[in-house]
């Protein structure tokens, strides 16, 4: 009897990314994973949302004046109150299809370094959505319980979570955090890089989603041996004459876009290196760093990182679905997790 009620039970675990959302349910792991964007149109007065996740981020972009397509998450906040409530919305009467079942209980991973208004508003939009009781967990945590980390243990474990919009380094021990920061750099900040690069040195102008895909293809953290590395044939706008152009670009090329980015991530590092007590900085010199987040795919990056803290660096295994994952496991070990949950603020 009690396997069946964890069967029907539709608490769940959301990690509301800057780039995606996740959706873990209680008992059945994460059923699903879909862009942060939100496309709507504006009558009398009032957003009406035309499409969410997936459809909507094909708009991006390429929507008409009437027609805006957007993504209400930044930097790992709520940048748009009310389009943010709706995509959630979305996300949980999508995942949970019967509504005879009574509200959801959910529990959301937010930044460190997010200020109590922007948790609030994370909360307030999960309980307009239609949630019974929110939670909060810090992202660090939720991405070191994903990544299988011992963070209950009194030795130092370092987590580098690297998403759409923040870049976070933590140092955790007895399940809680030692020290953290939180940069405002992240996958987001790439694609930027790239376009920024693109126009200035090939006068090209390029959109987000090529971005990202030049990004995902030959991105790179570290300038390949030859200079140039493996090479992609991207279209865009020439801007002197203003006709669409096809260009070849070098692993080498987007390496110098990124360089920025890179440096600061690898700085937020240092800086937690340096801050950390000596007896866990020597723990962590034994153990090392474990990267997670979309961002760890990044080529290179471990190798960039290894060189400039001499440290052992590991990527995740599933570096992508580890804040969902870890968020979803405070979810099913509430009980031993309970001090990491923020239920009041």
């Amino acid at each position: 009897m009690f396997g069946l009620t964890g069967l029907f039970s539709s608490d769940m675990a959301i990690d509301l990314g800057t780039a995606n959302t996740l959706v873990y349910v209680k008992g059945r792991g994460i059923i699903l994973n879909e862009p942060s964007v939100v496309a709507y149109h504006v009558k009398d007065g009032r957003k009406q949302v035309l499409a969410v996740g997936e459809d909507a981020k094909l708009m991006l972009g390429r929507t008409p004046g009437s027609i805006e397509a957007i993504r209400p998450m930044r930097d790992g906040v709520i940048a748009d109150f009310d389009v943010a409530e709706e995509m959630i919305k979305h996300f949980i009467r999508k995942v949970h299809r019967r509504t005879t079942f009574s509200k959801p209980k959910v529990i959301v991973c937010v930044p460190f370094g997010a200020t109590p208004v922007e948790k609030r508003a994370i909360r307030q939009s999960v309980l307009s959505a239609g949630a019974r009781r929110a939670g909060l967990i810090s992202e660090p945590i939720a991405a070191a319980i994903g990544a299988g980390m011992p963070i209950t243990d009194p030795t130092g474990s370092m987590v580098v979570d690297v998403g759409g919009g923040t870049t976070e380094v933590a140092v955790l021990s007895l399940g809680d955090i030692v020290y953290a920061r939180s940069v405002r750099v992240g996958g987001d900040r790439m694609d930027e890089a790239i376009i920024s690069y693109l126009r200035r040195q090939q006068n090209l102008l390029i959109g987000e989603s090529t971005a990202e895909r030049i990004k995902c293809t030959i991105g790179t953290a570290r300038m390949p041996d030859d200079g140039r590395g493996m090479t992609m044939t991207i279209r865009g706008r020439d801007l002197l004459n203003g006709v669409p152009k096809e260009l070849e670009i070098t692993q080498g090329q987007i390496a110098e876009a990124l360089s920025e980015t890179v440096q600061v991530i690898c700085e937020a590092v240092m800086i937690a290196l340096e801050a950390t007590p000596p007896d866990l900085a020597a723990d962590i010199v034994d153990r090392g760093v474990m990267l997670t987040g979309g961002g760890a795919l990044l080529g290179d990056l471990d190798l960039a990182l290894r060189e400039q803290t001499g440290l052992i660096i590991t990527v995740a295994d599933q570096s992508l679905n580890c804040v969902a994952l870890g968020t979803g496991k405070a979810l099913e070990y509430e009980k031993q997790l309970r001090h990491a949950i923020d239920y009041e603020s």
